[in-house]
């Protein structure tokens, strides 16, 4: 991390101290030359005519001004527009850029001025959550993977005073997201972590540690129970491997009554080489973050539990490395799963899929009420959607829907995909039930429509294919340094909305 971070809620009225920086948002209308007037009051300091004509005049602006004296020692001045590229990320994306600016400088309290809510009823759900995206941008930007740097630096505090006009709900507000972006920070820990030290058993026992601290329950099965339950798609894809795989079952349940039972898939390949289909060396770089599916999962019960959120989750993560040995599974291999369906393998990069099928007949026994899966699962999705945005896909108009709600409201980006049937016959094979590989067309909608063969059809499910969005990406302030912790925010949301 880059600081330790304080925060308080503080009124409208600003009191400085030493060592003080302060954040303040303009924003295109009639009444700007008298807010910036105000504003000199505020800080006790003219601001000379060429910068203030700048601010008054130019569509966006961002201006640095320090003052001399101190107290403030710098004023940071965003100016824009509330139309055009505004959405409702800016103050999260403006925030998330500014810490890293902060970390070199002498810096102990940071000032941040809150516009009214009033002028932005359009772009929030609510005051609370408008709040909240302050000081989620302040985490995101914070966040940083040094732990293997020789010369890092034990984060120095920073105290973050929020003035609002609203004090009590900016505390709640406060409060709501240092639960939901910890559990982040963890996801994120766990994606950026080298293969070397996150194998499959390191996986669990982080996962197990963690959230038994927070009441919720982890059990882990080994090779043997594995191969008890026949589970011979994990055991066949993790085969090759001096680090064996292992299943992670978590389940949280609220201390009230829970308004619903949802079972959280998550594909945790902690390493992918390839296996006997190698991906080339530019391939392999960032596949220590093929797990990032597990870590989303994680990351939601974390914060579900920190929240006490009145849903039941079960999670279940298959956790394998995918590597070469005279022990890896073979293209044209046959592989019997735990539905008692089979699999013919045409192409061993393709194993995601395959672990997940015994993770989703697992998670189907549970008798959920929903069942959604995460999973870097192909390079496909990311070829029809970019990097920024992840697939998904369902059946349940109902469960659309409200994902696309708090896709929206987040601003993690979803979009729903075809899955019309006839896709089906692209997965058709002589000799098994299914095979693992289609075409090259449509390659993410048919490694939706693999998955849906283990899964209980009576049950409501949604497959997100977030290859694109969890590796790091240079769409935001927030995701352009390491790997993001995509869909937590998301699906935090939509668990509230039960």
């Amino acid at each position: 991390m880059l600081f330790e971070l304080n925060f308080r809620s503080a009124s409208e009225k600003v009191k400085f101290a030493y060592k003080s920086n302060i954040v303040k948002f303009f924003f295109e209308g009639k009444d700007l030359s008298g807010k910036v007037d105000e504003f000199e009051s505020v800080i006790e300091m003219k601001i000379n005519k060429l910068l203030k004509d700048n601010i008054l005049k130019e569509d966006e602006y961002t201006l640095r001004l320090v003052k001399p004296e101190g107290y403030p020692d710098v004023i940071h001045i965003y100016k824009t527009k509330k139309t055009g590229k505004f959405n409702n990320d800016y103050f999260r994306n403006t925030l998330a850029g500014l810490l890293p600016q902060l970390e070199k400088k002498q810096i102990k309290y940071l000032h941040v001025i809150v516009p009214g809510f009033s002028d932005f009823t359009d772009q929030f759900e609510s005051e609370e959550y408008y709040y909240q995206t302050f000081v989620e941008g302040i985490f995101l930007g914070n966040y940083k993977f040094d732990k293997y740097k020789s010369d890092k630096k034990n984060p120095v505090k920073l105290n973050i005073v929020m003035h609002s006009a609203n004090p009590k709900l900016m505390k709640h507000a406060i409060g709501k997201a240092a639960k939901l972006m910890y559990a982040v920070y963890f996801a994120r820990d766990l994606v950026n972590e080298p293969a070397i030290t996150l194998t499959p058993s390191e996986l669990a026992a982080r996962t197990k540690e963690e959230l038994s601290a927070v009441g919720v329950k982890v059990s882990v099965f080994n090779e043997k129970e594995l191969q008890k339950r026949k589970m011979n798609a994990i055991l066949a894809v993790g085969g090759a491997s001096s680090n064996p795989p292992r299943l992670i079952t978590i389940k949280y349940k609220p201390k009230k009554k829970a308004k619903g039972k949802i079972a959280l898939v998550g594909k945790g390949v902690t390493y992918d080489t390839g296996g006997l289909s190698i991906k080339p060396t530019e391939g392999m770089l960032e596949m220590k973050a093929d797990m990032a599916g597990s870590a989303t999962v994680i990351g939601i019960i974390k914060a579900a539990a920190e929240l006490q959120l009145p849903v039941e989750l079960i999670g279940i993560i298959p956790a394998v490395e995918n590597a070469i040995s005279g022990n890896a599974y073979k293209p044209g291999d046959i592989v019997s799963t735990a539905s008692g369906k089979t699999i013919e393998v045409k192409n061993t990069d393709a194993e995601g899929r395959i672990v997940l099928a015994d993770a989703l007949e697992y998670a189907s026994s549970f008798k959920p009420d929903e069942i959604i899966d995460f999973a870097t699962l192909t390079g496909a999705i990311a070829v029809a959607l970019g990097l920024f945005t992840a697939g998904f896909f369902t059946k349940n108009n109902s469960i659309a829907e409200k994902l696309k709600l708090s896709s929206k409201k987040t601003y993690e980006h979803i979009w729903q995909m075809p899955f019309w049937d006839e896709y089906k016959k692209l997965l058709e094979s002589k000799i098994a039930d299914i095979s693992n590989l289609g075409p090259r067309w449509g390659g993410a909608i048919t490694a939706a429509k693999f998955l849906e063969h283990f899964v209980d059809e009576n049950r409501p499910w949604v497959h997100i294919d977030l290859a694109g969005p969890a590796i790091q990406h240079e769409f935001t302030n927030y995701t352009k340094d390491s790997n993001t912790g995509f869909g937590i925010r998301l699906i935090t949301d939509y668990l509230m909305r039960y």
